[in-house]
């Protein structure tokens, strides 16, 4: 069973993890409160993507099942599935 990528996004964040569902763990987190530089919502969210793809790979985390959570493939969303899949995760 893969990894579940989940993004979480509100007015002012959003929020990626990788979570094992079989033990209940999160194996890696990201979220835009790390990320240091400004910019658009949209530019956040690719920083956050290949954050998270980062900490997931230095895991070994390649392959995962992409988790929107209800929210549309657009914008935010769709900006962070891009660029963690730029940064090395499969989905």
């Amino acid at each position: 069973l893969k990894p579940r990528l989940t993004v979480f996004r509100s007015n002012t964040g959003i929020y990626a993890q990788v979570i094992d569902d079989l033990a209940g763990h999160t194996l890696a987190a990201a979220s835009s409160k790390e990320v240091k530089t400004g910019g658009t919502k949209s530019e956040v969210a690719k920083q956050v993507g290949l954050l998270v793809a980062s900490k997931a790979k230095s895991k070994g985390i390649d392959n995962v099942v992409f988790d929107r959570g209800g929210f549309l493939y657009h914008g935010r969303v769709k900006s962070l599935a891009e660029d963690a899949r730029e940064g090395g995760l499969t989905f």
